[in-house]
């Protein structure tokens, strides 16, 4: 079975939220315009996309969580950059930052792109962050958009059943049927 990647995504008519930490926020900052100018490479216009900062990562999933039941997103960012210091404390941050973001989205169904750095030292942040590695804030946004984005069920190469979704959900599980009342989107 041939892999199944979209040509280039589109973000427009998508709303989407940035979120992203304060913590070293001189390398978040790049991961934020490096999202932004992706999305906005990719059909988003400015008013489409909304930023909301956190004080630091561990407060990324309480936000991202807060966002995803609104109603009023299609997908969301999450942003940071978590860098190794002299004691174990990175390892439980990343660790239950990591754990609640993915939860977050799992419990809503609202794809999230994950953004977060996770380094042992800054020049490896910086050159994830619009340096030589590309920046992972782009890479994040349009793994979102993607997930976000109409499917068609028939060409996803997946071992579930995309015809039982949550209810109040969008996009993957748009490829249900429409006559499916359960699966249709969430109201604006």
């Amino acid at each position: 079975m041939g892999e199944t990647h979209p040509e280039k995504p589109s973000a427009a008519g998508l709303r989407i939220a940035l979120v992203a930490s304060r913590f070293n926020e001189f390398i978040v900052q790049q991961l934020v315009d490096g999202a932004r100018a992706a999305l906005m490479e990719h059909g988003a216009s400015a008013g489409q996309i909304q930023q909301v900062w956190v004080p630091g990562a561990w407060e990324l999933p309480f936000a991202l969580k807060a966002l995803a039941g609104s109603g009023r997103f299609d997908a969301l960012v999450a942003l940071g950059c978590v860098i190794r210091g002299e004691t174990s404390h990175h390892l439980y941050i990343c660790s239950e930052m990591a754990r609640g973001i993915a939860q977050v989205s799992l419990d809503s169904g609202i794809p999230i792109g994950f953004g977060v750095l996770t380094t042992e030292n800054e020049e490896q942040a910086l050159a994830r962050a619009g340096g030589p590695k590309g920046n992972k804030g782009a890479d994040a946004a349009l793994a979102a958009v993607e997930l976000a984005l109409p499917t068609d069920a028939a060409r996803l190469p997946l071992p579930f059943d995309l015809r039982v979704p949550p209810s109040g959900s969008r996009g993957l599980r748009r490829a249900v049927s429409s006559t499916d009342a359960s699966a249709s989107p969430r109201r604006r």
